[in-house]
């Protein structure tokens, strides 16, 4: 078959595959979506930009100081639609579950089939129409990868294929091409503007392509503007393009090629993009806009080094191959092992390949080098970025996938003889292909599936009948207990079976807590019910359904312990709780054991304070007391490695407001057992009172651990590690005590 033909096809998939996931992801279930749209809706209706201000909640959020290019076209596209319909379409789930859950509430926004299906109407309809310019923008991208290969890779148009292939069929791709998101305009821009600078570097050879023109450093001025005027990240090809100025003119040996080729940039780039940056300027003191963008967003606790983002890598691949709605409704665990062994193989014989000088086919390669470069400052500005906010999202190097995909395809073809290479890299592509048409219907569209009503035959055959109707909103049928004994670290499931009495004028969550000694709270989940995906201002009165929460107990919780269910519904504004007809605002239930773990010490754990310390256990002589009575806390301390500097220990009882009830700062042993002298492996046992405050008032408070150097500049705490890769924090939640009024 002609290459013609073949890239038709790949183009024609991809058009075709988009549109199915445009239609099959519900409305703000893509990533950031709920906050794209907003911006889009506020220029149509107003034909301005917001003004940024941190503290005041918006819509859009840090998405309105983004340049504006994409949500001006997709404003243009819709303004004619009526979408006041957005605050009942775009109903927020505030309990969603960041990463992968084992029993849902994945579902970004609550979602009313009545608003949603076709004919779709308003903000709806809105949403699916740039959705799908979108896919048009994504199949342009995909183009241009071709076009960059065939650039960097002159006799081998099968692997320029190839890397089309690979970047029209990466599921997340497709997915975020999909879906209303200014990465759909960025990244045929930024590939566009690439393919510019290759053009520009071109030599003459005997393959027939033709030189340059001298209108190309105009056309490139004009492409670098609007992928500015998109997105930041596309900012690196402005150092990329000065680069390629210096060459030429270097090549040429001429002055006049470099000012001349200059100019014929930055003139057009300015002229697009300079008032964009001048608002900022006047606007916010910076002419990115970044800092108000960080400030609305929000920042790490602890900003991450290298070594932190290198543990954040598997959701950072994840987040590129392929994990959907809000990076929280992934694909199974096996499909990413097998794509990360390819890119890890493919990068290693690129690697092996370019070091020994074996060149199985021609390479341009100062073009392969400007893409290196790109790709490079990607990741570079990517990590910046990421160091500071929770950004480890493999998506957001997407401005490089055309570099990524040929870099993918040449890599995998260096592995085989010149006439298997291009089979392997098709098949690689297929795979890819084979997982982007299977997610949509096995992963994505179950995520957000409705409960299937309950049958009379199902609903006498509950286990465990009850009856107990929260305020005439919804009524507990009964319960199915699965768990009788956990661990720290393990959960707990239990079915529970309602009925929907009548609508409300408000959100009502549900919330089951497992309790265990003094009423203390060891482990809970909240969500609205059919976990995320029903709400009480719609719920038909007599509709029936069952909910399996699975509740993770924390690996620090205090055991052993006798633990009881709590459930109960509350007003997701105010938090009120709705009256139980079996007395007070909750029903109790169950009997679950909380088990303590085997070890050489009491509640063993394994919490990692800056690879300088553990904890490795701890245990309390009370969990209740009243004000002016002490605590005693003993912390069980393990040493990684020698250390330097002494770090004092800080020991807080503290609130959810933040208010504290005792506090205990020190060196191990008051002073007897600095760190200095500890050796590694050695276990040092810490005892400490922590006394509660005379004017405490009652309640649950919990039980704080930090450590901390304190230098000239101030308090430096050692981050908490984990080994899952989770964001560094500087503090650990043990457990809970109560005071008792």
């Amino acid at each position: 078959m002609k290459t013609k033909n073949i890239l038709i096809i790949i183009l024609l998939l991809f058009v075709v595959l988009g549109a199915i996931y445009s239609v099959i992801v519900p409305p703000f279930e893509a990533s950031d979506e709920k906050w794209h749209y907003p911006m889009v809706k506020y220029i149509a209706d107003n034909g301005a930009l917001p003004v940024q201000e941190p503290g005041v909640e918006t819509p859009w959020r840090q998405e309105g100081s983004q340049p504006p290019l994409y949500y001006a076209l997709a404003a243009a596209a819709t303004f004619w639609i009526d979408t006041s319909d957005m605050d009942a379409v775009r109903r927020i789930n505030p309990y969603v579950d960041a990463g992968d859950t084992p029993d849902g509430n994945v579902n970004l926004v609550v979602h009313n089939p009545a608003l949603e299906t076709f004919p779709w109407r308003g903000t709806v309809l809105a949403i699916h129409l740039i959705r799908f310019l979108s896919v048009l923008m994504g199949a342009a991208a995909v183009y241009l990868t071709y076009l960059i290969a065939r650039e960097v890779l002159p006799d081998r148009p099968a692997l320029a294929l190839g890397a089309a292939a690979i970047h029209a069929f990466t599921p997340m791709y497709i997915f975020i091409s999909a879906s209303v998101n200014n990465d759909a305009l960025t990244v045929p821009l930024c590939s566009l503007a690439l393919l510019m600078l290759l053009r520009l570097l071109r030599q003459p050879d005997p393959l027939g392509f033709p030189k340059p023109k001298g209108s190309l450093h105009l056309l490139l001025g004009i492409a670098l503007g609007l992928a500015a005027l998109t997105k930041t990240s596309a900012l690196p090809l402005t150092v990329l393009t000065a680069l390629v100025v210096i060459i030429r003119a270097a090549r040429n040996r001429s002055w006049r090629e470099f000012f001349v080729g200059g100019l014929a940039t930055l003139l057009p780039f300015l002229a697009i993009s300079g008032w964009w940056f001048w608002r900022n300027l006047q606007l916010y003191g910076d002419i990115f806009g970044l800092d108000v963008f960080i400030e609305i967003l929000g920042q790490r606790d602890v900003p991450a080094d290298l070594a932190q983002l290198w543990r954040e890598r598997h959701s950072f691949l994840a987040g590129y191959w392929g994990n959907f709605g809000g990076l929280n409704v992934p694909m199974p665990a096996w499909t990413y092992t097998a794509l990360n062994i390819v890119a890890v193989m493919a990068a290693l014989s690129l690697i092996t390949h370019y070091v020994s000088r074996f060149e199985p086919f021609a390479i341009r390669h100062s073009q392969f080098a400007i893409c290196l470069l790109w790709g490079l400052s990607i990741l570079i500005s990517w990590s910046q970025w990421a160091s500071v906010t929770w950004s480890s999202q493999g998506r957001l190097v997407f401005s490089a996938i055309q570099t990524w995909s040929l870099l993918l395809a040449l890599g995998i073809a260096v592995w085989f003889p010149r006439r298997w290479g291009r089979w392997a890299v098709a098949a690689f592509a297929a795979f890819l292909l084979a997982l982007t048409v299977l997610a949509p219907w096995l992963w994505i569209r179950p995520a957000y599936a409705l409960s299937k009503p309950l049958t009379d035959a199902q609903v006498a055959a509950i286990p465990r009948p009850m009856g107990t109707d929260f305020g005439g909103t919804m009524k507990l049928l009964g319960y199915d207990l699965e768990t009788e004994a956990v661990k720290p670290g393990g959960q707990a499931a239990v079915t529970l079976y309602w009925e929907a009495l009548a609508p409300t004028g408000q959100d009502y969550a549900v919330f089951v807590h497992l309790l265990g000694e003094h009423e203390l709270l060891a482990a809970q989940r909240d969500t609205l019910p059919g976990l995320g995906l029903l709400s009480t201002t719609w719920l038909e009165p007599g509709y029936r359904w069952a909910d399996r929460y699975v509740i993770q107990v924390p690996e620090t919780a205090y055991a052993p312990d006798a633990i009881q269910i709590e459930v109960g519904l509350y007003d997701v504004t105010t938090g009120a709780r709705l009256h139980a007809s079996s007395g007070g605002d909750n029903a109790r239930f169950g009997e679950i054991e909380l088990c303590a773990r085997a070890g050489e010490v009491p509640n063993p754990i394994s919490i990692n304070f800056g690879d300088r310390m553990e904890l490795a256990g701890y245990k309390l002589d009370r969990r209740a007391a009243q004000p002016g009575e002490p605590v005693t806390l003993t912390l069980y301390w393990r040493g990684l490695r020698e250390m330097e500097a002494n770090y004092t220990i800080s020991t807080q009882l503290i609130d959810p407001a933040q208010r504290k009830a005792a506090q205990h700062d020190g060196w191990p042993l008051d002073g007897v057992a600095p760190t200095t002298i500890w050796k590694p492996g050695e276990l040092v046992v810490d005892t400490r009172a922590l006394t509660i405050f005379p004017d405490t008032p009652p309640g649950a408070y919990d039980l704080r651990v930090s450590v901390y150097l304190l230098e000239e500049d101030g308090i430096v705490h050692l981050p908490v590690i984990s080994i899952k890769g989770e964001m560094l924090f500087d503090y650990q939640l043990l457990t809970k005590v109560r005071v008792m009024p």
